[in-house]
Protein backbone atom coordinates (compact mmCIF):
# COMPACT_ATOMS: atom_id res chain seq x y z
CA UNK A 1 0.00 0.00 0.00
CA UNK A 2 1.43 3.61 -0.91
CA UNK A 3 1.53 5.20 2.35
CA UNK A 4 1.37 8.47 0.69
CA UNK A 5 -2.73 7.75 0.15
CA UNK A 6 -3.17 7.71 3.86
CA UNK A 7 -0.74 9.96 4.95
CA UNK A 8 0.24 13.37 3.42
CA UNK A 9 4.23 13.06 3.47
CA UNK A 10 5.32 16.77 3.15
CA UNK A 11 8.64 18.71 2.38
CA UNK A 12 10.80 20.82 0.05
CA UNK A 13 13.98 19.27 1.89
CA UNK A 14 15.36 16.28 2.70
CA UNK A 15 15.06 17.68 6.33
CA UNK A 16 11.72 18.06 6.03
CA UNK A 17 10.83 15.13 4.74
CA UNK A 18 12.04 13.27 7.16
CA UNK A 19 10.67 14.88 9.65
CA UNK A 20 7.14 15.21 7.90
CA UNK A 21 8.03 10.87 8.15
CA UNK A 22 8.96 10.72 11.75
CA UNK A 23 6.00 12.55 12.87
CA UNK A 24 3.81 10.35 11.01
CA UNK A 25 5.21 7.66 12.78
CA UNK A 26 4.93 9.03 16.31
CA UNK A 27 1.41 10.08 15.71
CA UNK A 28 0.76 6.51 14.66
CA UNK A 29 -0.52 7.20 11.08
CA UNK A 30 2.74 5.34 10.02
CA UNK A 31 2.09 1.52 11.35
CA UNK A 32 5.01 -0.94 12.05
CA UNK A 33 6.19 -2.56 8.91
CA UNK A 34 4.20 -0.41 6.59
CA UNK A 35 5.78 0.50 3.42
CA UNK A 36 6.83 4.22 2.05
CA UNK A 37 6.50 5.59 -1.34
CA UNK A 38 9.47 4.38 -3.65
CA UNK A 39 11.93 7.29 -4.40
CA UNK A 40 10.74 8.67 -7.89
CA UNK A 41 6.96 7.76 -6.74
CA UNK A 42 7.74 10.33 -3.87
CA UNK A 43 9.61 12.63 -5.76
CA UNK A 44 7.63 12.84 -8.36
CA UNK A 45 4.29 13.63 -5.87
CA UNK A 46 6.45 16.07 -3.95
CA UNK A 47 8.40 17.82 -7.11
CA UNK A 48 11.79 17.40 -5.62
CA UNK A 49 14.49 15.43 -6.97
CA UNK A 50 14.67 11.74 -6.15
CA UNK A 51 18.41 12.72 -4.74
CA UNK A 52 16.06 14.72 -2.24
CA UNK A 53 14.24 12.11 -1.23
CA UNK A 54 16.79 9.46 -1.26
CA UNK A 55 18.85 11.46 1.52
CA UNK A 56 15.43 11.52 3.45
CA UNK A 57 15.53 8.12 3.37
CA UNK A 58 18.65 7.24 4.07
CA UNK A 59 18.25 9.95 7.18
CA UNK A 60 15.28 7.85 9.01
CA UNK A 61 17.67 4.54 8.64
CA UNK A 62 20.56 6.05 9.94
CA UNK A 63 18.60 7.10 13.23
CA UNK A 64 16.88 3.38 13.19
CA UNK A 65 13.33 4.51 12.12
CA UNK A 66 13.25 2.41 8.79
CA UNK A 67 15.17 -0.21 7.63
CA UNK A 68 15.35 -1.28 3.88
CA UNK A 69 13.21 -4.94 2.94
CA UNK A 70 14.51 -5.84 -0.67
CA UNK A 71 12.00 -6.13 -2.71
CA UNK A 72 9.59 -4.42 0.18
CA UNK A 73 11.58 -1.28 -0.57
CA UNK A 74 11.92 1.25 2.57
CA UNK A 75 9.99 0.10 5.59
CA UNK A 76 8.99 1.23 9.12
CA UNK A 77 10.94 -0.58 11.64
CA UNK A 78 9.21 -2.55 14.30
CA UNK A 79 9.30 -0.45 17.48
CA UNK A 80 11.88 2.53 15.97
CA UNK A 81 13.63 4.73 18.90
CA UNK A 82 10.91 7.07 19.54
CA UNK A 83 8.18 7.63 21.61
CA UNK A 84 4.83 6.03 20.52
CA UNK A 85 2.15 3.28 21.19
CA UNK A 86 3.92 0.71 23.37
CA UNK A 87 4.04 -2.44 21.41
CA UNK A 88 3.54 -4.88 24.21
CA UNK A 89 0.75 -3.02 25.84
CA UNK A 90 -0.06 -4.65 29.92
CA UNK A 91 -1.64 -7.76 30.18
CA UNK A 92 -5.35 -6.70 31.25
CA UNK A 93 -5.37 -7.64 35.19
CA UNK A 94 -7.50 -10.22 35.12
CA UNK A 95 -5.24 -12.56 33.15
CA UNK A 96 -2.19 -14.97 34.99
CA UNK A 97 0.90 -13.14 33.16
CA UNK A 98 3.03 -15.77 31.87
CA UNK A 99 3.98 -13.01 28.93
CA UNK A 100 6.87 -10.40 31.27
CA UNK A 101 9.83 -12.68 31.37
CA UNK A 102 10.66 -11.36 34.26
CA UNK A 103 12.07 -13.14 37.90
CA UNK A 104 9.40 -14.38 40.17
CA UNK A 105 9.59 -11.23 42.78
CA UNK A 106 9.70 -14.28 45.80
CA UNK A 107 13.21 -15.66 44.86
CA UNK A 108 14.58 -12.20 45.06
CA UNK A 109 16.56 -11.25 48.05
CA UNK A 110 15.29 -8.27 50.18
CA UNK A 111 16.55 -5.08 49.62
CA UNK A 112 15.70 -3.87 52.87
CA UNK A 113 18.52 -4.60 55.11
CA UNK A 114 20.78 -3.71 52.74
CA UNK A 115 19.55 -0.22 52.23
CA UNK A 116 19.96 0.03 56.32
CA UNK A 117 23.69 -0.40 56.01
CA UNK A 118 23.81 2.20 53.28
CA UNK A 119 26.49 5.06 54.56
CA UNK A 120 24.35 7.54 53.35
CA UNK A 121 27.18 10.12 52.67
CA UNK A 122 26.43 11.42 48.90
CA UNK A 123 28.86 10.67 46.37
CA UNK A 124 31.09 13.49 44.43
CA UNK A 125 32.15 14.10 41.18
CA UNK A 126 35.31 12.97 42.14
CA UNK A 127 34.79 9.94 43.28
CA UNK A 128 36.06 6.97 41.30
CA UNK A 129 33.52 5.99 38.50
CA UNK A 130 33.70 2.75 39.77
CA UNK A 131 32.95 1.00 43.06
CA UNK A 132 36.38 -0.85 43.88
CA UNK A 133 34.58 -3.72 45.84
CA UNK A 134 31.95 -3.89 43.13
CA UNK A 135 34.89 -4.78 40.45
CA UNK A 136 36.37 -6.94 42.62
CA UNK A 137 33.82 -9.29 43.14
CA UNK A 138 33.01 -9.13 39.68
CA UNK A 139 36.81 -10.44 38.38
CA UNK A 140 36.28 -13.23 41.33
CA UNK A 141 33.14 -14.45 39.61
CA UNK A 142 34.19 -14.24 36.07
CA UNK A 143 37.58 -15.92 36.65
CA UNK A 144 35.72 -18.77 38.17
CA UNK A 145 34.00 -19.22 34.99
CA UNK A 146 36.74 -18.73 32.59
CA UNK A 147 36.21 -14.95 31.59
CA UNK A 148 39.80 -12.88 31.48
CA UNK A 149 38.72 -10.08 33.49
CA UNK A 150 41.28 -8.01 33.63
CA UNK A 151 39.04 -5.42 31.95
CA UNK A 152 35.68 -4.55 33.63
CA UNK A 153 33.24 -1.75 32.73
CA UNK A 154 29.87 -1.27 35.05
CA UNK A 155 27.16 -0.58 32.34
CA UNK A 156 23.39 0.16 33.61
CA UNK A 157 21.71 -3.35 32.40
CA UNK A 158 22.92 -6.25 29.72
CA UNK A 159 20.77 -4.56 27.14
CA UNK A 160 23.39 -1.06 27.78
CA UNK A 161 26.26 -3.12 27.31
CA UNK A 162 25.28 -4.41 24.06
CA UNK A 163 24.77 -1.31 22.94
CA UNK A 164 27.44 0.51 24.01
CA UNK A 165 30.04 -2.75 22.27
CA UNK A 166 27.73 -2.60 19.18
CA UNK A 167 28.58 1.34 19.18
CA UNK A 168 32.11 0.96 19.89
CA UNK A 169 32.96 -1.16 17.09
CA UNK A 170 30.57 -0.90 14.07
CA UNK A 171 28.66 1.81 11.99
CA UNK A 172 25.24 2.17 10.29
CA UNK A 173 24.72 -0.44 7.79
CA UNK A 174 27.25 -3.10 9.62
CA UNK A 175 25.49 -6.54 9.51
CA UNK A 176 25.54 -8.37 13.00
CA UNK A 177 25.06 -12.17 13.57
CA UNK A 178 21.80 -13.10 15.95
CA UNK A 179 20.34 -16.15 17.13
CA UNK A 180 17.50 -16.59 15.84
CA UNK A 181 14.48 -16.65 17.34
CA UNK A 182 16.11 -13.85 19.51
CA UNK A 183 14.93 -11.65 22.49
CA UNK A 184 13.34 -8.80 21.23
CA UNK A 185 15.47 -6.15 22.86
CA UNK A 186 18.25 -7.08 20.98
CA UNK A 187 16.37 -7.42 17.52
CA UNK A 188 15.25 -3.53 18.36
CA UNK A 189 18.74 -2.80 19.52
CA UNK A 190 20.28 -3.35 16.64
CA UNK A 191 17.51 -1.95 14.09
CA UNK A 192 17.79 1.29 16.56
CA UNK A 193 21.04 1.52 15.51
CA UNK A 194 20.90 1.09 11.67
CA UNK A 195 23.09 -1.97 11.87
CA UNK A 196 21.73 -5.00 9.77
CA UNK A 197 21.20 -8.39 11.35
CA UNK A 198 21.92 -11.78 10.06
CA UNK A 199 19.73 -14.67 11.29
CA UNK A 200 21.57 -17.46 12.86
CA UNK A 201 19.28 -20.69 13.63
CA UNK A 202 19.34 -22.30 16.69
CA UNK A 203 18.73 -25.67 18.96
CA UNK A 204 18.49 -26.65 22.34
CA UNK A 205 22.29 -26.10 22.62
CA UNK A 206 22.28 -22.93 21.52
CA UNK A 207 23.30 -21.15 17.62
CA UNK A 208 24.22 -23.86 15.17
CA UNK A 209 27.69 -23.82 14.11
CA UNK A 210 27.52 -24.41 10.03
CA UNK A 211 24.82 -21.24 9.96
CA UNK A 212 26.76 -18.93 12.10
CA UNK A 213 29.85 -19.73 9.57
CA UNK A 214 27.22 -18.31 6.88
CA UNK A 215 26.75 -15.40 8.58
CA UNK A 216 30.27 -14.73 9.45
CA UNK A 217 31.11 -14.73 5.87
CA UNK A 218 28.19 -12.68 4.66
CA UNK A 219 30.41 -9.85 6.72
CA UNK A 220 29.10 -9.64 9.87
CA UNK A 221 31.36 -7.84 12.00
CA UNK A 222 29.40 -8.80 15.43
CA UNK A 223 27.68 -11.90 16.85
CA UNK A 224 25.58 -11.47 19.98
CA UNK A 225 25.11 -14.87 21.75
CA UNK A 226 23.24 -15.59 24.84
CA UNK A 227 25.32 -18.76 26.21
CA UNK A 228 22.03 -19.75 28.45
CA UNK A 229 18.95 -18.82 29.50
CA UNK A 230 18.29 -17.90 25.92
CA UNK A 231 15.56 -15.69 25.74
CA UNK A 232 12.61 -16.96 23.97
CA UNK A 233 13.78 -20.66 23.49
CA UNK A 234 15.47 -21.22 26.72
CA UNK A 235 18.45 -22.88 24.95
CA UNK A 236 22.03 -23.31 26.68
CA UNK A 237 25.27 -24.25 24.86
CA UNK A 238 27.43 -27.20 25.88
CA UNK A 239 30.85 -27.91 25.70
CA UNK A 240 30.67 -29.49 22.33
CA UNK A 241 28.29 -26.30 20.79
CA UNK A 242 30.70 -24.31 22.68
CA UNK A 243 34.14 -26.33 21.00
CA UNK A 244 32.13 -25.97 17.73
CA UNK A 245 31.21 -22.18 17.58
CA UNK A 246 34.87 -21.59 18.68
CA UNK A 247 36.43 -23.22 15.87
CA UNK A 248 33.79 -21.32 13.67
CA UNK A 249 35.05 -18.11 15.16
CA UNK A 250 38.60 -18.91 15.24
CA UNK A 251 38.66 -17.94 11.17
CA UNK A 252 36.74 -14.58 11.86
CA UNK A 253 39.07 -13.02 14.58
CA UNK A 254 38.06 -9.36 14.06
CA UNK A 255 34.33 -10.20 14.43
CA UNK A 256 33.06 -9.04 17.71
CA UNK A 257 31.76 -11.50 20.35
CA UNK A 258 29.04 -10.47 22.50
CA UNK A 259 28.39 -12.48 25.12
CA UNK A 260 25.11 -11.65 26.55
CA UNK A 261 24.93 -13.80 29.96
CA UNK A 262 21.78 -12.03 31.02
CA UNK A 263 20.63 -14.55 33.90
CA UNK A 264 23.43 -15.79 35.33
CA UNK A 265 23.57 -17.47 38.33
CA UNK A 266 19.62 -18.20 38.52
CA UNK A 267 19.96 -19.39 34.54
CA UNK A 268 19.85 -23.55 35.89
CA UNK A 269 22.73 -24.23 33.47
CA UNK A 270 26.76 -23.91 34.07
CA UNK A 271 28.57 -20.82 32.90
CA UNK A 272 30.08 -21.25 29.43
CA UNK A 273 32.14 -18.72 27.31
CA UNK A 274 33.61 -18.70 23.94
CA UNK A 275 35.56 -15.80 24.86
CA UNK A 276 39.07 -17.09 25.29
CA UNK A 277 41.77 -16.08 23.07
CA UNK A 278 39.53 -13.70 20.98
CA UNK A 279 40.70 -10.33 19.96
CA UNK A 280 37.30 -8.24 20.33
CA UNK A 281 34.90 -9.42 22.96
CA UNK A 282 32.80 -8.48 25.73
CA UNK A 283 30.96 -11.36 28.47
CA UNK A 284 28.08 -9.24 30.23
CA UNK A 285 26.59 -10.30 33.68
CA UNK A 286 23.58 -8.50 34.65
CA UNK A 287 21.51 -8.73 38.19
CA UNK A 288 18.33 -7.66 36.69
CA UNK A 289 16.79 -11.62 36.41
CA UNK A 290 18.63 -13.02 40.05
CA UNK A 291 18.70 -10.07 42.23
CA UNK A 292 16.48 -7.77 40.97
CA UNK A 293 15.57 -5.42 37.90
CA UNK A 294 15.64 -2.13 39.35
CA UNK A 295 18.99 -2.27 40.50
CA UNK A 296 20.13 -1.35 36.78
CA UNK A 297 23.36 -2.98 37.04
CA UNK A 298 25.58 -5.07 35.19
CA UNK A 299 28.79 -5.69 34.80
CA UNK A 300 31.07 -6.12 31.54
CA UNK A 301 34.47 -7.79 31.32
CA UNK A 302 36.10 -7.53 27.62
CA UNK A 303 39.17 -7.08 25.53
CA UNK A 304 41.03 -3.74 26.77
CA UNK A 305 40.04 -1.58 23.82
CA UNK A 306 36.23 -2.53 24.29
CA UNK A 307 36.28 -1.55 27.80
CA UNK A 308 38.19 1.23 27.41
CA UNK A 309 35.91 2.42 24.66
CA UNK A 310 32.57 1.84 26.42
CA UNK A 311 34.29 3.28 29.58
CA UNK A 312 35.25 6.55 27.77
CA UNK A 313 32.03 6.58 25.66
CA UNK A 314 30.20 6.77 29.27
CA UNK A 315 32.58 9.01 30.87
CA UNK A 316 30.80 11.54 28.27
CA UNK A 317 27.18 10.68 28.74
CA UNK A 318 25.94 9.19 32.16
CA UNK A 319 29.89 9.45 33.70
CA UNK A 320 28.80 6.04 35.92
CA UNK A 321 26.17 4.08 37.07
CA UNK A 322 24.51 5.49 40.47
CA UNK A 323 27.03 4.21 42.94
CA UNK A 324 24.01 3.60 45.73
CA UNK A 325 23.39 1.10 43.22
CA UNK A 326 26.48 0.14 42.76
CA UNK A 327 27.24 -0.71 46.43
CA UNK A 328 24.12 -2.60 47.01
CA UNK A 329 24.79 -5.16 44.53
CA UNK A 330 28.41 -5.45 45.95
CA UNK A 331 27.34 -5.77 49.16
CA UNK A 332 24.32 -8.38 48.05
CA UNK A 333 27.18 -10.42 45.81
CA UNK A 334 29.62 -10.51 49.57
CA UNK A 335 26.47 -11.81 52.01
CA UNK A 336 27.07 -15.09 53.04
CA UNK A 337 23.59 -15.89 52.62
CA UNK A 338 23.24 -14.65 48.37
CA UNK A 339 24.60 -17.99 47.41
CA UNK A 340 22.11 -20.07 48.35
CA UNK A 341 19.37 -17.26 47.37
CA UNK A 342 20.55 -17.67 44.12
CA UNK A 343 20.98 -21.89 43.64
CA UNK A 344 17.07 -21.45 44.95
CA UNK A 345 16.07 -19.57 42.39
CA UNK A 346 17.64 -21.72 39.86
CA UNK A 347 16.25 -24.94 41.40
CA UNK A 348 12.72 -23.04 41.40
CA UNK A 349 13.03 -22.08 37.89
CA UNK A 350 14.50 -25.45 37.28
CA UNK A 351 11.96 -27.43 38.43
CA UNK A 352 9.21 -24.89 37.34
CA UNK A 353 10.22 -25.53 33.38
CA UNK A 354 10.49 -29.19 33.93
CA UNK A 355 7.49 -29.17 35.28
CA UNK A 356 5.44 -27.09 32.14
CA UNK A 357 7.15 -29.39 29.69
CA UNK A 358 6.29 -32.74 31.28
CA UNK A 359 2.77 -31.35 31.19
CA UNK A 360 2.47 -29.96 27.61
CA UNK A 361 4.31 -33.77 27.09
CA UNK A 362 1.30 -35.22 28.30
CA UNK A 363 -1.01 -33.75 25.68
CA UNK A 364 1.61 -34.01 22.96
CA UNK A 365 3.04 -30.87 22.76
CA UNK A 366 6.51 -29.92 22.15
CA UNK A 367 8.21 -27.71 24.49
CA UNK A 368 11.53 -26.36 24.51
CA UNK A 369 13.68 -24.74 27.27
CA UNK A 370 16.77 -26.30 29.01
CA UNK A 371 17.39 -22.83 31.04
CA UNK A 372 16.31 -19.76 32.07
CA UNK A 373 12.95 -18.19 33.05
CA UNK A 374 10.92 -19.18 29.92
CA UNK A 375 9.65 -22.00 27.50
CA UNK A 376 8.92 -22.22 23.57
CA UNK A 377 6.86 -23.61 22.50
CA UNK A 378 6.01 -24.22 18.52
CA UNK A 379 2.48 -23.35 16.77
CA UNK A 380 1.38 -23.16 13.88
CA UNK A 381 -0.98 -20.08 14.13
CA UNK A 382 0.91 -17.85 16.99
CA UNK A 383 -1.73 -14.73 17.49
CA UNK A 384 -4.81 -17.24 17.40
CA UNK A 385 -3.43 -19.24 20.44
CA UNK A 386 -2.50 -16.65 22.27
CA UNK A 387 -5.97 -14.82 21.53
CA UNK A 388 -7.22 -18.61 22.86
CA UNK A 389 -5.50 -18.59 25.30
CA UNK A 390 -6.30 -15.04 27.10
CA UNK A 391 -9.68 -16.41 26.76
CA UNK A 392 -9.03 -18.81 29.30
CA UNK A 393 -7.22 -16.42 31.72
CA UNK A 394 -3.74 -16.48 30.41
CA UNK A 395 -1.34 -14.05 29.21
CA UNK A 396 1.67 -15.38 27.09
CA UNK A 397 4.01 -14.08 24.30
CA UNK A 398 3.34 -14.64 20.39
CA UNK A 399 6.12 -15.48 19.17
CA UNK A 400 6.68 -13.03 15.97
CA UNK A 401 8.46 -10.27 17.64
CA UNK A 402 11.20 -12.92 18.39
CA UNK A 403 11.46 -14.18 15.00
CA UNK A 404 13.29 -13.85 11.63
CA UNK A 405 12.82 -16.65 9.45
CA UNK A 406 12.61 -19.32 12.32
CA UNK A 407 9.43 -20.62 12.33
CA UNK A 408 6.66 -19.61 14.95
CA UNK A 409 5.64 -20.69 18.07
CA UNK A 410 4.58 -19.04 21.84
CA UNK A 411 6.98 -17.90 24.82
CA UNK A 412 6.11 -18.50 28.23
CA UNK A 413 7.08 -17.64 31.40
CA UNK A 414 7.38 -20.11 33.59
CA UNK A 415 9.09 -18.20 36.53
CA UNK A 416 5.93 -17.68 38.42
CA UNK A 417 4.47 -20.50 37.26
CA UNK A 418 4.20 -23.77 40.05
CA UNK A 419 4.24 -27.05 39.26
CA UNK A 420 0.36 -26.95 40.89
CA UNK A 421 -0.66 -24.80 37.45
CA UNK A 422 1.16 -26.82 35.01
CA UNK A 423 -1.13 -28.94 33.96
CA UNK A 424 -4.17 -26.56 34.04
CA UNK A 425 -2.09 -24.35 31.75
CA UNK A 426 -1.28 -27.43 29.07
CA UNK A 427 -4.51 -28.70 28.88
CA UNK A 428 -5.63 -24.96 28.27
CA UNK A 429 -3.22 -24.47 25.50
CA UNK A 430 -4.21 -28.37 23.78
CA UNK A 431 -7.71 -26.69 23.53
CA UNK A 432 -6.41 -23.83 22.28
CA UNK A 433 -4.08 -25.42 19.73
CA UNK A 434 -6.43 -28.18 18.52
CA UNK A 435 -9.72 -27.07 19.59
CA UNK A 436 -11.37 -28.64 16.27
CA UNK A 437 -9.52 -31.78 16.41
CA UNK A 438 -11.01 -32.28 20.22
CA UNK A 439 -14.32 -31.36 18.78
CA UNK A 440 -14.40 -33.69 16.13
CA UNK A 441 -13.42 -36.44 18.40
CA UNK A 442 -15.66 -35.57 21.17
Amino acid sequence: MNVSVQYQIRGDSSNQIAASIENGIRAGRLQVGERLPTVRALATRLRVSPTTVAAAYSALRVRGLVHGSGRRGTVVNRRPPLLTRAIFPPPAPSLRNLAEGGPDPAMLPKLKPYLARLDGIPGKYGDAENRAALIKLAARQFKSDGVAADSIAVVSGALDAVERVLQAHLRPGDIVAVEDPSYTGVLDLVAALALVTEPVAIDDSGPIAADLRRALKLGAKAFILTPRAQNPSGAALDRKRAGELKHVLAAFPDVVLIEDDHAGPVSGAPAITLSAGRELWATVRSVSKSLGPDLRVSVMAGDALTVARVQGRQSLGPRWVSHVLQDLVAMMWADAATPALLQKAADTYVHRRRALIEALAHHGIEARGRSGLNVWVPVAEEAGVANAMAAKGWAIRAGECYRIKSPPGIRVTVSTLPPEDAHKFAADLAESIRPRTRAQSA
